[in-house]
């Protein structure tokens, strides 16, 4: 029986990481988590999930793989580094940073294979495989989410970005409001980033009502189908929601793509939801032609190639492969904070 470890940080870890999980379960191998830090929600784990405590018990467990959907992991884990990503949004501040952690990105689509490819050309340390995103493996068959006062209306997912240069959280706040309140053929849930502010994750709770409905849940997929249209600004969500092939409407995207409706006034918020719910055909074909670059997986077997690249490398690593860069500080930085001194 072979051993795999995940290595977590955020909730958002579960839904990226459970389909994984299942398809090393279904193969007859062992998988365990490790959580890294206090941001995780303990009561998100289901009973049959094996939780390493300590990172003794973690180097003790010899893990043959560490799958990591954050950017670091320490390097003196057993097993292959795989970066399994967090999301999709590229036009964020360091999403191509190569960190030196790891031996293997498995990618999810053409776009960021290129990307990650062109890094190797100068950084040849690390494999590149194209393998589509596990948390996609559930999407397309998930449950659409329910509620207590769901109406049978056109439904809006408002779901911005944490980053405080890029949310729409503040500036959309009064428009949305009035449209909660003013516009019954409409009815709004909300899902938050886990590191959004926590001043505006209560103003929009503040506001709560039978057409206004603030969702706290770790998975996306059963609000993604159940929604008509997002709302969002520059967020990863986005390209997961457009993989559904449906439309988008962005505030103030930092690099607007032709296949997204982005506004840059709050005042046009109702026109934009307005014009997305009438999506004509050519705006779908766009948003289809991006999905294709982002993530052209629609089989649910991401997990399946991501194991199987895992394995691919374990087995016969490319020859040509050269020595990750030493990182001190940072590898020194990592020993402190998880309190590991052996060598």
């Amino acid at each position: 029986m072979r051993h795999y470890l995940f290595y977590v940080a955020h909730n958002y870890a579960f839904e990226i990481l459970r389909p994984l999980q299942q398809e090393i379960r279904r193969r007859g191998h062992d998988v365990a988590w490790f959580v890294d830090g206090d941001e995780i929600n303990s009561d998100y784990f289901d009973p049959d999930e094996n939780i390493l405590v300590t990172i003794k018990q973690v180097v003790n467990y010899n893990p043959r793989a560490v799958f990591v959907p954050g950017n670091l992991v320490p390097d003196f884990i057993p097993g292959l580094k795989v970066q399994v990503f967090h999301g999709f949004e590229w036009k964020k501040k360091g999403h191509f940073r190569e960190r030196g952690c790891f031996d293997l990105y498995c990618t999810q689509g053409p776009f960021f294979t290129q990307r990650f490819e062109q890094i190797r050309a100068t950084h040849p340390h690390f494999t590149v495989i194209e393998t589509g995103w596990p948390k996609t493996d559930t999407l397309f068959n998930a449950t659409a989410y329910d509620w207590l006062n769901r109406r049978n209306v056109k439904t809006i997912l408002y779901a911005p970005t944490f980053s405080p240069a890029l949310t729409s959280a503040t500036a959309l706040f009064d428009d949305i409001t009035l449209l909660a309140k003013t516009h019954q053929d409409w009815q709004w849930i909300i899902k938050f980033h886990p590191k959004m502010a926590k001043n505006l994750v209560q103003q929009y709770q503040n506001i709560s009502c039978d057409n206004l409905h603030v969702i706290e849940t770790s998975e996306l997929a059963p609000i993604l189908q159940v929604a008509d249209v997002i709302v969002s600004d520059t967020s990863s969500i986005i390209t997961e929601f457009g993989l559904l092939n449906k439309p988008i409407v962005t505030f103030n995207n930092k690099e607007p793509e032709s296949h997204l409706l982005n506004i840059s006034e709050a005042k046009d918020l109702f026109s934009a939801i307005e014009q997305a719910l009438k999506a004509d055909p050519s705006l779908l074909k766009t948003i289809q032609h991006n999905t294709n670059l982002m993530h052209p997986y629609f089989d649910g077997n991401s997990s399946a190639r991501v194991l199987d690249a895992t394995e691919k490398t374990i087995q016969s690593p490319p020859k040509e492969l050269k020595t990750k860069p030493r990182n001190l500080l940072r590898k020194l930085k990592m020993r402190k904070k998880l309190d590991y001194w052996k060598v």
